[in-house]
């Protein structure tokens, strides 16, 4: 038998490990979570910037810290470089950047997902959506390749 979980997650992309991150702290050890990726070895890899923070992303970054999430616990474990924006103008538009090491950036948002025995980390790829109910559809599982 299949086995059961309270929240699917699929991609680990940014996106995918803050959402699983945030459903184990949301379940509060009452529930599993899944978190499926193409590649395992790929979760948490940053694009070819390898920049947290500026103007637009800080907002975003400081926003998820303050719902406890990783990226800016993951991005002050993995800086090489630390610098405000913009310091020639307004303090209006001062943005703080960290410039992290991508492969440590991965490393340890992998570490940090591993260390949570609710989140469940599955290596596939995702076939289909299983849904019952036709007024109001609910998702209730996904089929893996």
């Amino acid at each position: 038998m299949p086995k059961q979980y309270r929240v699917i997650v699929v991609g680990g992309g940014h996106a995918g490990i803050e959402a699983a991150w945030a459903a184990a702290n949301l379940l509060g050890g009452q529930g599993t979570v899944a978190l499926i990726s193409i590649d395992r070895a790929k979760i948490g890899v940053m694009s070819c910037n390898p920049a947290i923070g500026g103007l637009a992303k800080g907002q975003l970054v400081r926003e998820i810290d303050a719902m406890g999430g990783l990226m800016g616990l993951i991005a002050d474990a993995t800086g090489i470089q630390f610098k405000v924006l913009n310091t020639s103008k307004g303090s209006a538009v001062h943005g703080p950047r960290c410039q992290s090491d991508k492969h440590a950036y991965a490393r340890t948002a992998q570490e940090m997902l591993d260390a949570r025995p609710e989140i469940d980390i599955i290596e596939g790829t995702v076939e289909a959506i299983l849904t019952e109910g036709e007024q109001t559809p609910r998702a209730t599982g996904a089929l893996i390749k």
